[in-house]
């Protein structure tokens, strides 16, 4: 049993590092609803000016918009794949499973320099580059070992007796993937597909290197915007960059469930 000062101690580290995690966004946040012309903290008054001079500027919502179709090529890329992938690697005997655990994962061990470059050159080669399609391909393959565990951590936990009994009732393997295995794995699906639009969507790397000036994506564009001067509208974009983190962890609420979701962890 854990004494007072324990506790305390405990609870102190817990509100401190929170409180660092958290004191970049709160600075960032604070300094776009500034009256002012510069970036600072505590903000000079309070204005909305920024957040409208964003919503009004047409390079910034094009730059949102193509972010947005990235994004959701990159769902339509990597949700069937991680959902099946995920799925065999947990339910099924398969050869070589281990070599494709591996391979799946190789995302996560070669360097994103290195897979933007890469892909760069595939992709010019076939005369692709200049084109929003393949950074969402790219920023599946990248980011796919997250659906991948989310799926399997979802499908781990399916009680095999269902799929049993589906096939017991005259259920073929194909009408018990989709009434039963699906239906199971769902948690991981939704889990899995918003981290990918979430990443998806803030990718720079990728996107710079694959990108060019007519096809720019939102962080690029604001990375370009940085080169040149910080001024408030940059942080009242990072504002809306948080507020989609937040929309995306309140949709998981909504449709999983953060206990579950934290439980399949």
């Amino acid at each position: 049993m854990t004494s007072p000062s324990q506790r305390f101690v405990f609870w102190g580290l817990v509100l401190f590092s929170v409180l660092i995690l958290s004191l970049p966004t709160i600075i960032v946040v604070g300094a776009s609803f500034t009256a002012g012309n510069i970036i600072a903290f505590p903000p000079q008054g309070l204005s909305l000016q920024w957040y409208e001079k964003i919503a009004l500027a047409r390079d910034l919502r094009q730059a949102f918009g193509r972010s947005l179709i990235v994004s959701l090529v990159c769902l339509a890329v990597s949700v069937p794949v991680g959902t099946l992938a995920g799925i065999a690697l947990t339910r099924y005997r398969l050869r070589f499973a281990g070599a494709l655990q591996v391979y799946l994962l190789l995302p996560f061990t070669i360097p994103l320099i290195g897979s933007g470059i890469g892909m760069m050159l595939v992709f010019g080669q076939w005369g692709l580059l200049g084109s929003l399609w393949p950074v969402g391909v790219a920023c599946a393959v990248i980011n796919l070992p997250f659906i991948i565990w989310s799926v399997s951590s979802s499908a781990a936990s399916l009680d095999p007796d269902l799929e049993l009994a589906a096939a017991t009732c005259g259920a073929g393997r194909v009408e018990t993937f989709f009434h039963v295995t699906l239906p199971g794995v769902m948690p991981g699906m939704i889990t899995g597909g918003l981290l990918m639009f979430v990443l998806a969507m803030t990718e720079f790397l990728v996107s710079l290197l694959l990108t060019d000036s007519r096809t720019v994506t939102l962080p690029v564009q604001i990375y370009n915007n940085v080169r040149s001067i910080i001024t408030p509208d940059l942080a009242a974009v990072s504002s809306v960059f948080v507020l989609l983190a937040l929309a995306a962890v309140w949709l998981l609420d909504r449709l999983v469930g953060l206990e579950i979701f934290l439980k399949s962890k």
